[in-house]
């Protein structure tokens, strides 16, 4: 059988029992798997990672080292919070890596979006090698974060880069426990390892970051445009108790211009396009109809505190046709 397909009779995850039994299965399996070796996770604090390294825990304990890498391209405030929680507040064994430097170089000029997924996941696992180097004993292991609808979409409609962007040289055995999960499951059994509800339910983030969300070639100035008007977006979804309500949003910035006028004088500056779907399994989703005042206040606010975006769109498709991502 097919390990990255999905058994027809498989049952959905959505009870504590189901959970508690799928918990104690994979338990069981990873300890199998992995003997008395070190794994490495790459946790980027999002609920699929983070339900991974609580199975991880769960079964082999210290054997797991996390790694956070900060690639430079994570939404405003977003490492710093990886670091508290996991850190802080969960003790784990957690190494912070900041790449920013090293991936917004190799991503310099490269503008296809499957070419820039690749880019980053290759860099990815050259980081992980790098600091399993440093740990000293062997890790044999990298554990990952997959999930059903990544495997899905990898398979024809773009590589996502914890499954088609990994290399070819790939010096790991990969450790996926719930990749044949969809993310309603996955919630369901992060709720049942005791994690709390606020990163049980966080949005939904690619693990190219901004780097999907920066469409074209990626540049400094407008990647911080970007990280700019997504927070803003953020800030006024939660003021007007839209989280947890809306499954996903997110802002989008072109590498285009549009003509604008700022102060009475032409503005060439670029677009933001905010993106809002409500799914339950992320490969259907809907457009939510938003407050209209939400709308123009985000707009406002955008335009007022962000330099270099002089339009603001909501993008209304549904997937299908479109997917939840630009790129």
């Amino acid at each position: 059988m097919d390990s990255n397909k999905r058994p027809e009779d498989m049952e959905r995850i959505t009870t504590p029992e189901l959970a508690n039994a799928f918990i104690d299965e994979q338990v069981d399996a990873i300890r199998a798997q992995v003997g008395d070796q070190k794994v490495l996770l790459a946790l980027s604090g999002g609920v699929d990672s983070s339900v991974v390294a609580a199975l991880l825990i769960k079964a082999i304990g210290k054997q797991l080292i996390c790694v956070h890498v900060n690639h430079g391209l994570m939404r405003k405030g977003e490492s710093e919070q990886v670091v508290d929680v996991f850190q802080n507040q969960l003790d784990a064994n957690l190494v912070y890596v900041d790449a920013t430097d090293r991936f917004l170089e190799l991503l310099d000029g490269v503008a296809e979006p499957e070419a820039k997924r690749k880019i980053i996941g290759a860099e990815f696992i050259r980081v992980f090698e790098e600091e399993a180097r440093k740990v000293g004993d062997e890790v044999s292991f990298l554990a990952q974060g997959t999930i059903y609808p990544d495997i899905l979409e990898s398979d024809g409609v773009k590589a996502h880069h914890n499954v088609g962007g990994l290399p070819d040289d790939l010096q790991f055995e990969l450790c996926e426990p719930v990749k044949l999960l969809y993310k309603d499951e996955v919630r369901v059994i992060g709720r049942e390892l005791g994690l709390p509800e606020s990163m049980v339910e966080r949005q939904p983030f690619p693990g190219p970051g901004l780097g999907v969300r920066c469409l074209g070639a990626i540049t400094r100035d407008r990647l911080g445009a970007l990280r700019e008007a997504d927070a803003i977006l953020r800030e006024e979804f939660a003021a007007a108790g839209l989280e947890g309500k809306v499954w996903q949003y997110f802002v989008s910035v072109p590498d285009f211009r549009a003509t604008g006028v700022r102060d009475g004088v032409r503005a060439f500056e670029w677009p933001a396009i905010i993106r809002a779907v409500n799914t339950v399994d992320a490969m259907t989703a809907e457009v939510p109809e938003l407050d209209w005042a939400l709308l123009k206040k985000i707009t406002a606010r955008i335009l007022d505190e962000v330099p270099g975006i002089c339009r603001v769109v909501y993008d209304l498709t549904p997937k299908p046709i479109g997917t939840i991502e630009w790129e």
